[in-house]
């Protein structure tokens, strides 16, 4: 590539190892990337439509899976487009936008999970004070501090990234994050290494912990409980269970394969689909499939449409 398009332009040196695995990956994502779209619309036009899920729990669950989808989203299409045309280019503006909705999906899927673990915490521990303490007021402090925040933070962040003097414009991931604009930065940036600490703390570390505590306490609470109980328990929680254990090891996967970074590329596709393809195909899909509520509202909705 020569010096003028490395000027304005980023190459995507690892879609020169996939070779006919491209195609593959290009018939999965697209795939994938259609069933979350109809996956995440179909729950959320639910919950949306259905006054009997105007609940915290069901609000939360809409900006999850919104937040998934916006993901997908800023990523997917330009992955199809590469993938289909072999043109692997990215503009600098549209790799640090790439970077802005890596961090942003990561920062508030970690969120609104803590937020529904407390949801689901107050329901079991506290339930008939639940809508005293639920109000609107309070759903709209969290929906604050699970979107809007971590989005302004995470804003400082790709900032920070942006104004990083490049001496390497070759990416070697399937699409741009914060840590592939500092591997091709011209020296490490003590500032945006303690900006991304203090992310990582905020944004990960606190949500984990906080849901862990709370899962603790709910558990020793269901072992004094009646057979019962601890089914009704299990059927609320299981569907944010499977959500967070799953979120949780796509992660901790990325984790080390950013770590060690002498892992072949195929793992880097898989890290990548792992991080930022499944988890918002799989958590409308799962909440639909485990959520009774859900299911009745789906039940619903296709008997009225067969009956007209």
């Amino acid at each position: 590539m020569n010096a003028s398009l490395t000027n304005d332009t980023l190459f995507f040196a690892v879609y020169a190892g996939v070779g006919s695995m491209g195609y593959v990956l290009l018939a999965v994502v697209l795939l994938a990337y259609l069933a979350t779209v109809l996956a995440s619309a179909t729950v959320m036009m639910l919950i949306f439509l259905d006054t009997s899920l105007h609940k915290p729990m069901y609000i939360f669950l809409f900006s999850l899976i919104l937040n998934g989808l916006i993901g997908s989203t800023a990523i997917w299409p330009k992955v199809m487009n590469i993938l289909s045309t072999n043109s692997p280019l990215i503009s600098w503006e549209g790799c640090i936008a790439q970077v802005f909705f890596v961090l942003t999906y990561g920062a508030c899927n970690y969120s609104l999970l803590a937020v529904m673990a407390y949801d689901r915490f107050v329901s079991i521990f506290q339930p008939l004070q639940y809508h005293t303490i639920m109000t609107p007021l309070k759903v709209k402090q969290l929906m604050f501090v699970a979107n809007l925040m971590p989005t302004a933070v995470m804003l400082g962040q790709t900032y920070i990234a942006s104004q990083l003097p490049l001496c390497r414009f070759e990416v070697h991931k399937i699409f741009c994050d914060n840590l592939a604009v500092v591997s091709m930065s011209c020296s490490r940036s003590q500032l945006s290494n303690l900006y991304g600490i203090i992310n990582t703390i905020l944004f990960v570390v606190l949500p984990v912990f906080f849901i862990l505590l709370s899962y603790v306490k709910i558990i020793v609470l269901s072992l004094k409980a009646s057979t019962n109980a601890r089914k009704k328990v299990f059927e609320t929680c299981s569907p944010h269970i499977i959500t967070f254990v799953n979120f949780s090891l796509v992660s901790l996967f990325s984790l080390v394969y950013n770590r060690y970074s002498f892992l072949p590329v195929e793992a880097n596709i898989v890290q990548s689909v792992n991080y930022i393809l499944f988890p918002p195909l799989l958590h409308p899909i799962i909440y639909g499939i485990k959520t009774q509520e859900i299911r009745q509202s789906f039940s619903k909705v296709i008997k009225r449409m067969l009956l007209q």
